[in-house]
């Protein structure tokens, strides 16, 4: 089994490096020809293609990564690099998008003449390649969260790649040259708002927020009903990562019982909030009687 998981992930890692180098050669295509062709929304789609390489580059150091053991001077391993490249990710993202709005807004008043056959094709391979990643990243992204987000990294790149070819054939057939920097504003607005999310939802991990999906007041509640619980207060509940949720507290008992019998109730609550909150490590402080302050929330 352990054998049948190894050779699993070795060729999840294999699938992500090949589509890495196979969207680098496409960024690296459509950067060139969107500087031959004057074609912005093809420059654009290249930044997009490029954020997503290294968005494709942090999911395969983290597939690498989460296979390293903790250690003493990093006693929670690795298990943040991926949402601190994700924070800085983002926030590049949209700082070079807004750039890019603003010099399509200075184009479409002012439209240049684009190599729409240039355009065309770089598209069409960008569709090809895009398209030949996503089926490759498909079964995987079903059953891994890291491997899902590459995936649907992916599927955005080739959505975004057919909107280019989408206007390539407007200016071709068409003359419609102003329709390249309405292409590069909805790419840019599109990047804007995955960028934001990203930004927002890292940088909430990042500074320990409580997940939005979780109540306090209602894990607090659920605790209480526990026969031997008086009291659960001082409490933090943060996202180490995606897949870990943390939860430390001080417990008041009505008893004062032994370590033995403090383990049944410790059992009783880590099954209790795994099942209703999916927390899936927890920390109790055990008390009896202990003259603290007893709010939810106290600022350490």
């Amino acid at each position: 089994m352990a054998a049948e998981h190894k050779h699993s992930s070795s060729l999840s890692a294999k699938k992500l490096l090949f589509s890495i180098l196979l969207n680098l050669g496409i960024t690296l295509a459509q950067f060139i020809g969107g500087i031959i062709s004057g074609s912005l929304s093809l420059l654009s789609d290249a930044l997009h293609n490029f954020t997503d390489v290294i968005s494709l580059i942090i999911s395969y150091i983290a597939h690498k990564m989460a296979r390293k053991n903790a250690s003493i001077s990093r006693t929670f391993g690795y298990k943040r690099a991926e949402i601190m490249a994700a924070f800085v990710n983002a926030a590049s993202l949209i700082v070079i998008a807004i750039i890019l709005i603003k010099e399509a807004i200075g184009r479409f008043f002012e439209p240049q003449a684009i190599n729409s056959t240039v355009v065309i094709w770089l598209a069409i391979i960008a569709i090809l390649g895009n398209g030949l990643s996503v089926l490759l990243m498909k079964k995987d992204s079903q059953s891994n969260l890291n491997m899902r987000s590459a995936y649907l990294h992916l599927f955005t790149d080739m959505l975004a790649s057919i909107a280019v070819l989408i206007g390539g054939l407007f200016m071709k057939y068409y003359q419609l040259y102003w329709i390249d920097s309405i292409l590069t504003i909805m790419i840019a607005v599109y990047l804007i708002v995955v960028g934001y999310k990203l930004l927002k939802s890292s940088f909430k991990i990042l500074m320990l927020y409580t997940p939005t999906n979780i109540d306090v007041k209602k894990v607090v509640a659920k605790v209480c009903e526990i026969p031997a619980v008086k009291n659960i207060h001082h409490i933090h509940i943060w996202s180490l990562n995606e897949d870990e949720i943390h939860l430390e507290a001080h417990l008041d008992l009505h008893e004062n019982i032994s370590v033995t019998s403090f383990d049944v109730v410790l059992q009783k609550i880590e099954k209790l909030v795994n099942k209703e909150f999916n927390i899936n490590h927890v920390t109790i402080q055990p008390e009896h009687n202990k003259p603290d302050s007893k709010a939810i929330i106290i600022q350490d």
